[in-house]
């Protein structure tokens, strides 16, 4: 019998669900960061196994809103709770309980879908704490199974997958068997050179950065392909933090995702890029499409 369904990654923002999902594919489909609200669209995952293919779905963060795109954001992380064959709550063991861990619980009560509790960073808070955590909350809520993990090394990745299996059906093929993420090449590369300008802004340039993928075509006779981005942000200091003195970060910048690019579409690559000021784009639905964030 062959397996297959959709399982929903959830959790208050930065528990770990794109090291997860990453992690469990074998591969980066979503872009890793430090920051809160780093995944904006719904990436899918694919796991494919001789016996079964899982597909996950790495949704934006449960979080309040501070701007209309994180209302739909929150609005397509709740409805996917509902469309999944199973849910996989991620929680921080190195940080601890949170308010945002009460919201999503609170939305996880109208919810029919099993829900197994993942106590993730376990090689932060060590083995003790993970454990004490996943106590307290199954005091809370009725989970499927629990799981304690590291998703950054490993750990017990196994294990999960095998509590994940029991809530598979039977299914047929949904995506080709290498295939391990439906985004199309263009978002991946947007994804990848925000996630370097994040990684070098740090806390300096919040999440008003996106990424618009201008044109990405091969050079005729050459195995190489040219790559030309926008990278936007919402105010003018903004802009200036993205290039830094005499360009210098725009430039770390554009090596850093370079490598990644090029890794990924197995070609060398010319990347170019420009900062771009499009003022309070986050709260302007028509930049969102833009930008490439499938937000229906």
């Amino acid at each position: 019998m062959f397996r297959s369904g959709f399982i929903a990654l959830i959790g208050r923002p930065n528990v770990g669900k794109s090291t997860l999902m990453n992690a469990l594919i074998g591969e980066k489909a979503a872009i890793i960061s430090n920051k809160p609200q780093t995944t904006r669209n719904q990436i899918r995952g694919i796991l494919t196994t001789e016996s079964y293919q899982l597909i996950f779905l790495d949704t934006p963060g449960i979080h309040k809103p501070q701007h209309k795109l994180g209302e739909k954001m929150v609005q397509v992380s709740l409805r996917t709770l509902r469309e999944v064959d199973l849910i996989l709550f991620l929680v921080d063991a190195a940080t601890g309980p949170g308010p945002g861990d009460e919201y999503i619980m609170k939305q996880l009560e109208d919810v029919r879908t099993p829900v197994i509790l993942v106590v993730n960073k376990m090689d932060q808070s060590g083995v003790e704490k993970a454990r004490e955590l996943a106590e307290h909350y199954l005091s809370l809520y009725a989970f499927a199974g629990t799981a304690v993990i590291s998703a950054l090394t490993g750990t017990n990745q196994e294990l999960l997958v095998e509590q994940i299996l029991p809530f598979i059906p039977e299914g047929p093929l949904y995506y080709p068997e290498e295939m391990i993420t439906d985004q199309p090449e263009r978002l991946i590369v947007a994804e990848l050179i925000r996630e370097k300008a994040l990684e070098l802004t740090e806390e300096e340039v919040p999440h008003a950065i996106a990424v618009e993928i201008t044109s990405l075509s091969p050079r005729d006779g050459k195995d190489l392909i040219d790559i030309h981005a926008n990278i936007y942000v919402e105010r003018n200091s903004q802009k200036g933090i993205v290039i830094g003195k005499h360009g210098s970060r725009l430039k770390e910048i554009g090596q850093r995702a370079r490598e990644e690019i090029e890794a990924l579409l197995g070609s060398r690559v010319y990347l170019e890029l420009w900062v771009k000021v499009k003022p309070d784009w986050r709260n302007k639905a028509g930049s969102w499409q833009a930008f490439g964030l499938e937000l229906e």
